[in-house]
């Protein structure tokens, strides 16, 4: 759970670099909490009010880890951009479940080792 709100901590840093743990985690986090709004929605009859609104609140902090998980593995921030190209994208996939760039880069100091 600390990995979720460590991410909500840095709400809109895009500098720096994040583990994978820390991207995986709160990715893990994410899907649970949009499911379980889901359903609350379904149950109460609202259509995607609660899961919109989780949405437009985690949108920042999601660019953001994604960005610093990219600098973990000495890649530019643009590279998330990929995404939006059909079939391409599963290239951020690979460069999200690498491990990290060893010591330092010009992104920062390896978070392993802090």
């Amino acid at each position: 759970m600390h990995w979720y709100l460590d991410v909500l901590k840095k709400y809109a840093v895009f500098d720096g670099r994040a583990q994978r743990a820390e991207y995986w985690m709160f990715f893990l986090f994410n899907f649970i909490i949009s499911i379980i709004l889901t359903v609350i929605e379904n149950a109460i009859g609202l259509p995607l009010v609660l899961s919109g609104l989780y949405f437009l609140a985690i949108l920042l902090p999601g660019i953001g880890v994604a960005i610093r998980r990219l600098h973990d593995t000495g890649r530019s921030g643009w590279w998330l951009l990929i995404a939006l190209i059909p079939l391409v994208g599963i290239v951020l996939l690979i460069f999200m479940v690498l491990d990290s760039q060893s010591g330092d880069n010009e992104y920062g100091p390896n978070p392993k080792s802090a």
